[in-house]
């Protein structure tokens, strides 16, 4: 009887330290819940222009809400790109924007500021003015000719955190920390107009 009951009282003692072992590893996952990740992009045919939607998910971290907390506002660059592969030459870059975001805090009245060019919106928590950062509506005004009906092109979208724009203390953090690198990989589809 003893023989059967020994292996049996390993495997219990071994599920008995699961737990301690899922709690111990939890704080390394929680270090990291802090990125960008694009969800979804889509790159739309409207009456006579085109229009970018797309789903980012924005968290910061603890650094950076730290710095922006003590007053240094954070630069964040959204890149759209859109290529025509060509298998004679070189691929052909058709559209290629940029457009900056401005992310501040006021400590006086405790609000948070997002500017895109000559446009400012404050707001009451950091989640509601990620929230607006990462829902992007944007209407892509082309040339005619420059799309070609029926041919395909990859679009590609990052959203990346812009540390040439950060004073020059903070750009030597951000030279060779994670936490001030904060960027998307760039996320790619397939259009064809």
């Amino acid at each position: 009887m003893m023989v059967f009951s020994t292996p049996y009282w390993k495997k219990i003692k071994l599920l008995a330290l699961l737990p301690a072992f899922l709690l111990a590893a939890l704080p390394a996952f929680a270090a990291q819940t802090h990125g960008i990740e694009v969800r979804r992009a889509v790159f739309i045919a409207a009456d006579e222009h085109y229009v970018l939607e797309t789903d980012i998910d924005i968290i910061l971290s603890p650094p950076l809400e730290e710095a922006l907390h003590k007053g240094i506002s954070l630069y964040f660059l959204l890149e759209f790109e859109l290529v025509r592969s060509r298998w004679y030459w070189f691929n052909e870059k058709a559209i290629a924007n940029q457009q900056q975001y401005r992310l501040s805090f006021n400590a006086l009245t405790r609000q948070y500021r997002i500017g895109i060019g000559a446009f400012y919106q404050n707001f009451p928590t950091l989640t509601e003015a990620l929230e607006v950062m990462s829902k992007v509506r944007r209407r892509e005004d082309i040339e005619p000719g420059v799309l070609s009906k029926g041919t395909s092109y990859v679009a590609g979208l990052r959203l990346r955190l812009d540390t040439s724009q950060l004073p020059k203390p903070f750009n030597l953090n951000a030279l060779g920390s994670r936490e001030w690198s904060l960027g998307s990989e760039w996320y790619r589809w397939t259009v064809t107009p």
